[in-house]
């Protein structure tokens, strides 16, 4: 913030500003105005041509300031905050001058581009319906778009006096894809006769049949064909018996032809995947929250169509290794801009922050309500504004109490479009590693909180209702960066290395990505089936020493390990142990090898090879006797040792006694 030139402007005196305590946390140059998108305009494009980096407090004007930057060429230097409806129209606005500081300095925080890939729709629409309605929207779309209606189960629908476009029956049995690429499985098939007279007569019908198209209008009235229906792009579903709504999808349809860019939301990285290793399945929490099936399993790891996804971001919230992460933006992009937040926050002179986390479709338009109608956010509610509350995920959560949090708040729609599931046990959890670290109020109440509610003055309420908790005493200041796992591991020291009353270990509920491993060390024969399994290295066996070893803070409790042990030896402990996290690989069990009796390298562990032999001497016809003495000293030798022993020596693995090939002759002499 040293060269920024920050604006904070009071709206026509409408709100008070506080500007020590901004210009205490934002630094450079702080500017205060009235009214800078209308007589004082002209400062801020004075501002914009010093080539100084800007930040305006003011969202509404946006559009205008866009303009203004882009005439002096400060498109890519200027951000902006909403200081107003978050903390300046508040019954507690004269207090609210760190948290506006805070807002300006977090606004100033850079944010990585948006990915996107490329959808292409070329128009071809199937309308999927019952009656006259479907061939009624196929007529209002045939000027747009390429249309082909299909009824299902029809009854009596007068036959068009014109055929414009095919009107088919069938029912669709299976449904995939997305806008530009949509493939029905549709059984019953049957095309009309052309001599329908009264009603369309179709003629037999088949199953089986194949329809692709760019787009789908379901006027059926029946089950959808996806799940989470309302998130699949190109998918529009209206009941029939509501003409609003079903204009309202032939608007939609009408303009969904061109090439479009779809954000991409989740960055995968397959070779993180813990899914499955040998066929044995791990890991599937991103399988088991998916909303609308973007994912599948794909052999060792899964896969994610970003044309199908809809960005809820619940996969990357509970990805344990990091595979699926959020891209809008990285975690470690939003940790900064928490860091930043709070610190400015902190620096401003506010005390007890509690993060207020919302999306910008549902939690911002409550946010304005609550400041326009009602007595607004209190002076310590920090508004984090993503792109879905799902996405966040435990690091960040961990991030902000280090930094200073004493409250995490998550604002979501009474009904939700997405499965919350996934966040509520996000947040339980998190909710029992801060009770247990200390970060809890003396006299109890959750400190981690999901808030469901379409109502302003229901936000409010659960806002002075929430409890405090106990802030850190020091809080961190790390700055976080690099993969997902990494950023959660790191920040998960700092919240303990910051917290009020640090706990060694905390136990978790089943299906925590964070735990250990139970090991029946006496049982264990050193196979290494284990570290062949273990997908993020937990688990790692040593070149020199028959020798596996453990690191705690790589075990994401896939439960591969323990699917994939031969003695049953392994059990999972899902639990937060600090100190076995920043404690070196803890050797779970270490034999001393056995050294080949030919040329002395070491091979196998001493108690395997010794056991192994103790089994077969004098207990199996290979191995008894004179003659299975030099079997038994082929055990002990390595494998290039024991090639050369076998090959010298001559063995038959059927008889001891046959040392010749026997031919056809010899067994036709036999029977003679």
């Amino acid at each position: 913030m040293s060269d920024r030139i920050v604006f904070a402007c009071s709206c026509e005196g409408s709100m008070p500003l506080d500007a020590a305590a901004i210009g205490r946390a934002c630094g450079g140059r702080l500017e205060t105005g009235d009214q800078l998108c209308g007589r004082e305009l002209d400062r801020v494009r004075a501002a914009m041509a010093t080539g100084a980096p800007v930040t305006v407090s003011c969202t509404l004007k946006a559009p205008l300031f866009d303009e203004v930057a882009h005439e002096c060429g400060a498109a890519d230097r200027i951000a902006y905050a909403n200081i107003r409806e978050s903390a300046g129209w508040s019954r507690e606005a004269g207090a609210a001058g760190p948290k506006m500081a805070a807002l300006l300095a977090a606004a100033a925080e850079p944010m990585p581009p948006v990915p996107v890939v490329g959808v292409e729709s070329r128009g071809v629409v199937l309308v999927y319906g019952r009656d006259e309605a479907a061939v009624a929207a196929g007529e209002r779309l045939a000027g747009h778009l390429d249309v082909t209606v299909l009824l299902t189960r029809p009854g009596a629908v007068e036959p068009p006096r014109q055929a414009e476009f095919p009107v088919l029956k069938g029912s669709v049995a299976a449904a995939s894809g997305h806008l530009g690429a949509f493939s029905l499985r549709i059984d019953d098939y049957a095309l009309p006769t052309p001599s329908s007279r009264q009603r369309l007569v179709f003629g037999p019908g088949r199953d089986g049949a194949t329809s692709t198209c760019d787009l789908v209008v379901d006027l059926s009235g029946g089950t959808p064909l996806f799940p989470a229906h309302a998130l699949r792009s190109g998918y529009l579903r209206a009941d029939p018996g509501d003409p609003a709504a079903v204009e309202r999808a032939l608007f939609e349809a009408s303009h969904l032809v061109g090439t479009f860019d779809k954000t991409r939301f989740v960055d995968f990285h397959a070779a993180l995947c813990a899914h499955s290793r040998s066929r044995i399945t791990g890991c599937t929490r991103c399988l088991e929250v998916c909303p609308t099936g973007a994912i599948a399993p794909a052999g060792d790891h899964v896969a994610i169509d970003p044309h199908v996804c809809a960005g809820c971001g619940s996969c990357a919230a509970v990805c344990p290794t990091g595979a699926a992460a959020y891209a809008v933006p990285p975690a470690d992009a939003l940790m900064r801009r928490l860091r930043t937040l709070l610190s400015a926050y902190r620096r401003a002179g506010g005390r007890d922050p509690v993060l207020l986390v919302h999306d910008g479709g549902h939690g911002a338009p409550l946010v304005d309500a609550l400041a326009r109608h009602g007595d607004g956010l209190p002076a310590n509610v920090l508004p984090v504004p993503v792109n879905e509350v799902t996405q966040v995920g435990p690091e960040a959560v961990a991030a902000a109490f280090a930094y200073g949090a004493v409250a995490v708040r998550f604002l979501v729609r009474a009904r939700p479009r997405h499965d919350i599931a996934s966040l509520r046990r996000n947040a339980d959890r998190l909710e029992t590693i801060v009770q247990a670290l200390g970060y809890g109020p003396e006299a109890g109440g959750d400190v981690v909180s999901v808030i469901e509610t379409d109502d302003a003055d229901a936000l409010a309420q659960a806002l002075a209702a929430g409890s405090r908790g106990t802030p850190a005493p020091a809080p961190a200041g790390f700055m976080p960066d690099g993969d997902a796992r990494s950023v959660l591991r790191f920040a998960f020291r700092e919240l303990h290395r910051a917290a009020p009353r640090p706990a060694d270990a905390v136990p978790l509920d089943p299906g925590a990505p964070f735990g250990g491993l139970e090991f029946r060390t006496e049982a264990c024969t050193l196979c290494l089936a284990c570290v062949g399994a273990c997908p993020t290295t937990a688990l790692s066996d040593d070149a020199e020493r028959p020798r596996l070893s453990f690191s705690e803070s790589l075990c994401v409790q896939c439960g591969l390990c323990a699917a994939t042990c031969p003695e049953d030896v392994i059990t999972l402990a899902p639990r937060l142990d600090f100190a076995a996290w920043a404690a070196p690989r803890r050797v779970l069990k270490e034999e001393e090898p056995f050294d080949c009796v030919a040329c002395g390298t070491p091979f196998g562990t001493r108690s395997t090879i010794e056991r192994v032999i103790g089994r077969l001497r004098d207990r199996h016809w290979m191995f008894a006797g004179s003659a299975g003495a030099s079997r038994i000293r082929a055990l002990m030798m390595c494998e290039t040792c024991r090639v050369t022993h076998v090959v010298a020596e001559g063995f038959d693995p059927h008889a001891p006694d046959q040392r010749r090939t026997r031919t056809t002759e010899d067994y036709l002499r036999e029977r003679g």
